[in-house]
């Protein structure tokens, strides 16, 4: 069973092999949200299905007369791309067919920014076997995996059951008690120029969570579009955390899920599970009530 990377290498052998495994095409682009099926369409890992962000990875809630989305009543955060709740995803995992004992792997061509969620997500269903397609299929392809751009036939419905969560969601309130103590590390994956409050092209407020330390996803990818090993990405924490304890860190970005690399590289690293606080700015600073922190 792989938990949380899988080689080029293994994934072929786990393809050869009678191990149960379905695998998930997570590729998607904010600012062209259809851009993600077209290039599926185009070219996809043979049997992998298309799971898009806005459509099965986050409630899809309802428009306000601003634009601004409302998550439905059962969603499990706000923001930007609320999380939808575990029994919805699950009903998602039985309509494609997904089993329990499937191993799943999880693939994008964003240097995991998107495909992280469905790891995360499928974790936070009692799914410990899944694991994210190291290099995506950039490097998939560089090994002369095989792509196709047929249309993939559907799967029989399965019946998924959700188990107890494997990785904890922390929600506003969570974040908001832990700002006056030490028992709390937030760590923000959003690009440096966003988290100073320099730039904000997404969402109505500038700046930071007081007290976070800035970690930007893009920083665990190696100059081969692979996770960096585990040793230097120790280093890396460690020199980001400063002697602040691993195991109260929560993990946010802007919307929930450019957060989940730095979830993986600190697993990657050896560090325990973290939290992830799925609403992230977006749903933060939607209070104006709530602290901001620039600089």
């Amino acid at each position: 069973m792989k938990t949380i990377l899988i080689s080029v290498e293994e994934f072929m052998a786990l393809q050869a092999s009678a191990t149960p495994h379905m695998v998930f095409d997570c590729t998607f682009d904010l600012m062209n949200p259809a851009s993600g099926q077209e290039q599926y369409d185009k070219a996809h890992i043979p049997g992998a299905v298309y799971a898009n962000l806005d459509t099965t990875l986050s409630d899809q809630g309802t428009l306000d007369p601003s634009g601004t989305l409302v998550p439905s009543a059962d969603a499990a955060s706000g923001g930007r791309h609320p999380l939808p709740s575990r029994e919805t995803f699950a009903v998602w995992l039985s309509s494609v067919g997904f089993a329990n004992d499937m191993q799943a792997v999880v693939y994008d061509r964003n240097g995991a920014n998107y495909c992280g969620r469905l790891w995360w997500m499928l974790k936070w269903a009692g799914h410990d076997a899944v694991a994210v397609l190291d290099g995506g299929l950039q490097a998939w392809q560089a090994a002369g995996g095989e792509v196709t751009d047929a249309p993939e036939p559907a799967h029989f419905q399965s019946n998924f059951r959700l188990g107890e969560p494997l990785r904890k969601l922390a929600v506003t309130a969570d974040v908001e008690q832990g700002l006056a103590t030490s028992a709390q590390t937030v760590i923000d994956a959003r690009a440096a120029p966003r988290f100073r409050g320099e730039v904000e092209p997404l969402d109505p407020v500038a700046g930071h969570i007081p007290g976070a330390l800035n970690r930007p996803f893009s920083l665990n990818i190696g100059a081969d579009g692979r996770f960096k090993p585990a040793a230097q990405l120790k280093s890396e924490f460690e020199q980001l955390l400063a002697g602040r304890e691993a195991g109260t860190v929560v993990h946010h970005c802007g919307s929930g899920v450019s957060a989940v690399p730095n979830l993986i590289a600190m697993e990657v690293a050896g560090y325990p599970p973290q939290a992830l606080y799925a609403g992230s700015w977006s749903e933060w600073c939607r209070d104006p009530k709530r602290p901001v922190e620039k600089g």
